[in-house]
């Protein structure tokens, strides 16, 4: 009887042991692939999932996204600018058998072949082009990756780049260059207001005064010709110099007609020399 028991204890002991060997849990986010004698025989989905001890091997993949960050490169732009650029990288399996039997680690293959092409598509970039075109830059890196990734069984979602690392002489130029053109804005918003009656304003016109015409007057001695006629001239700050003289010339004949009007005769000076 005792010999009955210990063989039935043997036995329970031996189908726990069987039951923990044949038996698998596979999470919601993974995804199992089943080898049967070295062979792929399928996938399993999520849930508890049998397997023949010692005959079958489950392999779990993660179906989630994997964040990789991509180490500082150093990398010389297409115009010769030396610049550390680091980024970051986000990817997911979609096939795990591919992801298992393909590639032997995703993980290290997706990471040197991001660092060679981050290399790669910023050094065909200005540092003007990569500082202002990132958006661009992201979306070349991660369509290359994904043609070199389709095959494991992974794409990758996102590239992004992280921090670009300028060299010291480069920033101090960059800052000297940002400061002159700070003062320039400056400058030209002052003169903009900066109203015509300030006394740094400029004038308006090079022949142009704010003066008022003024009127000189002067006797003619009485041994001339036209004894008590007064000329006049004609100073104008505000009109062109040929203008005075027409007005002036103008005045002289409508003052000589009024005077022989008024006259009516030639004084005795003038006719004694015609």
């Amino acid at each position: 009887m005792q010999i009955l028991l210990v063989v039935l204890a043997v036995m329970a002991v031996l189908v726990l042991i069987g039951l923990a060997l044949s038996l698998r849990i596979v999470q919601q986010y993974e995804e199992g692939v089943l080898f049967r004698l070295g062979r792929v025989v399928g996938q399993k989905e999520p849930g508890l999932v049998r397997i023949v001890p010692v005959i079958d091997v489950l392999r779990r993949v993660s179906l989630r996204i994997v964040t990789m960050p991509i180490q500082s490169q150093g990398i010389i732009t297409r115009d010769n600018v030396s610049v550390d650029v680091s980024a970051v990288a986000y990817y997911r399996v979609v096939d795990a058998t591919k992801a298992v039997v393909a590639i032997e680690n995703v993980a290290s293959a997706i990471n040197q072949i991001a660092q060679t092409t981050l290399r790669k598509v910023v050094g065909q970039h200005t540092l003007d082009e990569t500082l202002a075109e990132t958006d661009r830059i992201n979306v070349s890196i991660r369509e290359i990756l994904d043609v070199q990734t389709e095959d494991w069984g992974v794409i990758v979602t996102l590239v992004e780049l992280k921090d670009i690392q300028l060299p010291e002489s480069m920033k101090r130029a960059m800052a000297r260059q940002a400061e002159a053109e700070r003062e320039k804005r400056a400058s030209e918003a002052e003169g903009r207001r900066a109203g015509p009656g300030d006394p740094g304003a400029a004038p308006a016109g090079p022949n142009r005064t704010d003066g008022v015409v003024a009127t000189r007057t002067s006797r003619i001695p009485s041994g001339g010709c036209a004894t008590g006629v007064s000329s006049s001239a004609v100073i104008a700050g505000d009109r062109p110099a040929a203008q005075c003289d027409l007005n002036t010339g103008a005045r002289s004949r409508r003052f000589q007609r009024r005077r022989f009007d008024r006259l009516g005769r030639r004084s005795p000076c003038c006719r004694s020399r015609c």
